[in-house]
């Protein structure tokens, strides 16, 4: 018996319980051992973290395809698994630890804290898990793995291991994102760029040998030159030609630095000149490279100047110079930053100060000022394994979805730099490295194969020393696909499930992620990780602004659970992704599919009241009613686009279909035109329809489960009757309806539902009140459209509110004219509106949406509108004048019809 009210709250666990108890999701079913594979492995979240908007949309779009491969017959694997998220987890269990007033990192030592992280992540660590299964996430939940589990951190030592030898992991001395807070090296993906209003300080810069003459630089970070090594000037900048080649002796050093032609400086910015700091700047690094300047470092890893016993620095230096300069040491990067300036304006080297809004790159978790900073690293040589990842996706063996982002992905591996993997933290992957007692290093998978090499290497034992470092957290996740397979080892999940079958994930992590997969799938198993990626978008505001906690316009996907129910997010979601377009989510919306939610309960329990169940052995292509072989053939073309869509990843065209068919075919008209069936006598045509409805509502449910799998599965128990059926529905086989469609039942019941459609359409554009009966004429209708009047004369009237529908060789007079299917039908109006009050009405209208139109191009046409309004504002007006621009259409189309009366 189905409930009068429907509760996802009281379905929700009880589904998700039902399929645990099923194995519903287990790959490697028995009755599926020879079937074709599909595989998708999640990207693993952090370990640390809790369900967001993006996690809910990338997982349900990977439950759509799952819930609807596992239906056609194939075998699924959705691999879960979780991240251990290096920064993020170590700062979560330091922060305890200080909140607990326990000893911290330091002074417990490495062992004692690294025991200490995993005993968090058994207690706390990973509650997404839990989160996900609320959402609905039909992964395999039995497979679940951890980029810091025994297999996965074995495959991690073996690669890097592998690469090592080949040359491909080297150590270096370059660049990286430095936080001087957290004291590590960080990716470019957890830098947060920041909009901070500073200055630029305009230094002179006095040219060696003659005297009164400078070159003026620009800077807004006055404390790094103290590590400048050189003045950069265009090659073809004709005011300083003659410099090319001089030097400028350094304010406050006294060192001489030469002057250089690079196309680095642009002519047109400031006075042309730039300094060049090859230590403290990543451009200044590669022009450095390019000229072979020396690279001074200036901080130390806490971010303060680090002068004595800098030899670098000092290196060059006059005494006279550093008398003052000297006494920085140890200054905090921002104090020596205003010591610095003061100390150049009490030279008269100061030329100007100009207030300047600009881009300060900050660590996304300490919140400080990132450095760039010179210091030995661990390096992959990136460009060397791209070439495969590259030519894999030019050939067609992996493909972008949507294609447009193939373009992003050429221009990075195209322009590829070493990539970083060290990191100076003690959560993560150790790296395989020890140290002899005079730095010879020593790579292996295990500690006592690099004593051997050691002691082949110096002839007798030695200790050694292992590497501090950590592996960046990206280095694990390129192996994911493979990993969880159950590489190094050779298993027959590697060999059923690899490659996956397709990725889906966000475009901000094409290179982090996406890219070093295909690296890594090709370079160690020969072969793509992924035959194609899915790329989603971003989820915004109901505005378009991006979510962020300090806007505090951030929705949290469980609330809205609790609210509306797991099924009516997830098909928002659905909805509203549309290839290559941010989702604009607002709560109504998700109203809006909670009540599509319980639309679909309320006709489930019609049915059940009207004892639709159900029967055995029923065949769709043997119906007989003209209504019931309609019907059929919409839900073949439903299932057919849906279908289609989802294999295209269309996701929105997908729930649209499902929608329509649902709410616009199914509800508002079959069940409606199915009523007289039901209040009708006993027969053949009601016990038809019965059981029509019956398998309709169950084909729904077959349609909507890898959108709405909680709704779903739930009404399919309730409804399951006498028939065989399969116990459940996640496991039940996806709808094949080919060859159900039925031209002739569709011009017949098509035509009575476009009829009654545009006339309620003319009657909402015309303020035709709503009790108000009209009459209707079919002019010359063929003799096919006069019998269908006839046989739905009693509907047509009810259903469109019609005081008689007649035939007449011509259009009387004072009539609205329209075509449906081909034909012509009127409506005289005359005596139920005042057609000079309606005419002057939208006259009014379209002129108000015209100026609306107007000032929104007034707007859009404002360039420093467009140029300094949030691109969501923007858009936002893109939007509405696209709604007045449709608005205004409408009614210009009934005004053209009023006066076509005459």
């Amino acid at each position: 018996m189905i409930e009068k009210t429907y509760s996802p709250v009281d379905i929700e666990a009880r589904m998700a319980a039902r399929w645990d108890e099923a194995g519903a999701f287990r790959a490697g079913r028995p009755e599926r051992q020879d079937a074709e594979t599909f595989c998708i492995v999640i990207p693993p979240p952090n370990v640390t973290g809790s369900l967001h908007m993006g996690h809910a949309l990338n997982n349900t779009l990977q439950d759509v395809l799952c819930r609807f491969e596992r239906m056609r017959g194939k075998d699924v694997l959705w691999q879960p698994g979780m991240d251990h998220a290096g920064i993020a987890t170590q700062m979560v269990v330091e922060r305890q630890l200080a909140e607990r007033q326990e000893p911290g990192r330091r002074e417990m030592g490495r062992e004692a804290f690294i025991a200490r992280v995993w005993e968090w992540k058994a207690e706390s660590g990973g509650r997404i898990q839990a989160q996900l299964k609320r959402l609905g996430a039909s992964c395999d939940w039995s497979r679940e793995r951890f980029t810091m589990d025994e297999g996965l951190s074995q495959a991690v030592r073996k690669v890097f291991v592998e690469l090592y030898r080949k040359g491909l992991i080297y150590k270096d001395k370059r660049l990286v994102n430095w936080d001087p807070k957290l004291l590590t090296a960080i990716s470019d993906l957890e830098v947060q760029p920041v909009e901070v209003k500073g200055n630029l300080w305009h230094l002179r810069y006095p040219v060696e040998g003659e005297a009164d003459r400078y070159i003026t630089v620009a800077t807004t970070r006055p404390e790094t030159m103290l590590g400048d090594t050189a003045v950069a000037v265009h090659p073809d900048d004709e005011r300083y030609k003659d410099l090319v080649g001089k030097f400028v002796i350094l304010p406050l050093v006294g060192r001489r630095i030469p002057i250089i032609a690079d196309e680095y400086s642009d002519p047109e910015k400031g006075s042309g000149a730039v300094k060049i700091t090859p230590a403290h700047d990543f451009n200044d690094f590669e022009v450095g490279k390019r000229h072979d300047l020396p690279q001074i470092n200036v901080l130390d890893i806490e971010g303060r100047i680090a002068l004595d016993g800098n030899e670098a620095f000092l290196d060059g230096a006059s005494d006279e110079a550093l008398s003052e300069t000297l006494a920085l040491h140890g200054q905090d990067r921002f104090a020596a930053r205003k010591a610095i300036v003061a100390m150049m304006e009490a030279r008269g080297l100061l030329e100007k100060i100009e207030p300047n809004v600009h881009m300060v790159p900050h660590g996304d978790r300490s919140g400080v000022v990132i450095e760039p900073f010179l210091t030995d690293q661990w390096y992959v040589d990136a460009k060397t394994l791209a070439q495969p990842a590259l030519k894999a996706v030019l050939d067609g063996e992996t493909s972008f979805v949507p294609k447009t982002w193939e373009k992003t992905y050429f221009d990075w591996l195209e322009n590829i730099q070493p990539w970083c993997i060290s990191r100076q933290l003690w959560w993560g992957h150790q790296i395989p490295a020890w140290y002899g007692p005079d730095g010879q290093v020593f790579v292996h998978e295990s500690e006592a194969g690099a004593l051997a090499m050691a002691e082949i290497h110096y002839g007798s034992p030695v200790s050694l020393v292992r590497d501090e470092d950590v592996l960046d957290t990206w280095f694990s996740s390129a192996l994911w696909p493979f990993s969880t397979l159950g590489w190094p080892e050779d298993t027959e999940e590697l060999q059923r499930f690899y490659p996956n079958s397709v990725l889906v994930t966000g475009f901000d992590i094409i290179f982090f992620w996406v890219a070093r997969m295909m690296m890594m799938g090709l370079h160690f198993l020969g072969e793509i990780p992924f035959r194609d990626v899915y790329m989603h978008a971003l989820v915004r505001d109901e505005k378009g602004a991006k979510m962020s906690k300090s806007k505090g316009n951030v929705i949290d996907p469980l609330e809205l659970i609790d609210q509306y129910g797991a099924d009516a997010l997830r098909f928002t979601l659905t909805a509203m992704a549309a290839q290559g377009r941010d989702i604009k989510l607002a709560t109504s919306r998700v109203e809006g599919y909670r009540n599509f939610a319980t639309k679909l309960w309320n006709a489930s329990r019609f049915a059940e009241m009207n004892e639709c169940r159900p029967v055995t052995g029923f065949d769709p292509a043997a119906v007989k009613t003209t209504l019931n072989r309609w019907i059929v053939g919409e839900a073949a073309k439903a299932v057919a686009q849906t279908t289609a869509a989802i294999e295209a990843y269309r996701f929105n065209d997908a729930a649209a279909t499902a929608y329509r068919f649902v709410w616009n075919v199914v509800c508002d008209w079959y069940l409606e035109l199915a009523k007289p069936v039901f209040m009708g006598e006993e027969g053949t045509a009601k016990a038809e329809t019965r059981a029509t409805v019956a398998w309709v509502l169950e084909q729904i449910y077959r349609l909507l489960h890898p959108f709405m799998p909680f709704i779903t599965e739930e009404l399919w128990a309730l409804t399951k009757g006498e028939a065989p059926r399969e116990p459940v529905l996640a496991l039940a086989s996806w709808p094949d309806l080919s060859g159900l469609e039925d031209p002739e039942a569709e011009a017949e019941i098509g035509w009575l539902v476009d009829l009654v459609t545009e006339v309620r359409s003319i009657r909402s554009e015309m303020n035709v009140p709503a009790a108000a009966q009209i009459p209707l004429v079919l002019v010359a209708p063929g003799a096919e459209v006069q019998t269908f009047s006839m046989r739905y004369d009693d509907m047509l009237r009810r259903l469109a509110r019609l005081s008689a529908v007649t035939l007449a060789d011509a259009a009387p007079a004072g009539a609205v004219q329209i075509i449906v299917r081909g034909g012509v039908i009127a409506l005289p109006l005359g005596e139920v509106i005042d057609l000079a009050a309606e005419q002057d009405r939208l006259q009014k209208e379209i002129e108000r949406t015209g100026k609306e139109i107007a000032r929104i191009d007034a707007k859009l046409g404002n360039e420093s509108f467009v140029a300094r309004a949030p691109e969501e504002v923007v858009e936002g007006e893109r939007e509405k004048r696209e709604e007045y621009r449709a608005q205004k259409d409408k009614l210009t189309e009934a005004l053209m019809r009023l006066k076509a009366i005459g």
